[in-house]
């Protein structure tokens, strides 16, 4: 990791510490850890995956109001507006973008897409994106058997993950961002090609 993304993560660290409350900040850096050692196991670059995962919930605290604007000043779509949980990661990448200088397009994504998923992610989003699901302090039913399945495979992981939110999202009725669906669906494709192959 450069000096660049070093101060960076120091400057996201004070936004954190000034927006944040005490248990996302525990929480991020449970994802920080997790992101680094998925990384290191799946071939992702960590210094990268550090980056991204000290970003990944920075305006998470913030003000629905406040996102509410965001998502006007950075012209994101309008049907994130009112949902946090959707909006959040969109926001962040481009206050990373803009408000903190940084660039890289892999990085961004990983922020940017790390609740939702979506097809064709790379591998750095997809170590993000886990890492967010099953970090240690995570408690849902169903972690414990992800965190068994993230350790053999990253994609079957991934794909864990995603079919439990879609199954969690639809039993409240709520409204399942396109993303997670198409995610979901191009990750069985490619692990059904990749047992084809192997027989």
């Amino acid at each position: 990791m450069d000096y660049t993304d070093k101060q960076t993560i120091v400057q996201a660290r004070a936004f954190m510490e000034q927006h944040m409350k005490p248990s996302r900040r525990r929480h991020t850096e449970d994802v920080v850890r997790t992101a680094v050692k998925l990384a290191r196991k799946y071939g992702a670059d960590p210094d990268k995956a550090e980056l991204a995962a000290w970003f990944h919930d920075l305006v998470r605290n913030l003000d629905p109001a406040q996102l509410d604007a965001d998502i006007d000043r950075f012209s994101l779509d309008p049907r994130y507006k009112g949902n946090v949980n959707l909006a959040h990661g969109r926001i962040a990448a481009e206050r990373m973008r803009i408000d903190f200088g940084i660039t890289d397009e892999d990085v961004l994504n990983a922020v940017s897409f790390h609740t939702t998923g979506r097809a064709g992610m790379s591998t750095l989003e997809k170590v993000v994106f886990l890492a967010d699901v099953i970090e240690p302090g995570r408690t849902h039913p169903s972690v414990e058997e992800n965190r068994r399945i993230a350790e053999r495979d990253l994609d079957q992981g991934c794909l864990f993950a995603l079919k439990q939110t879609i199954d969690y999202v639809n039993s409240r009725g709520e409204f399942l961002d396109p993303d997670t669906q198409e995610a979901a669906a191009a990750l069985a494709a490619r692990i059904g090609n990749t047992e084809e192959n192997k027989e």
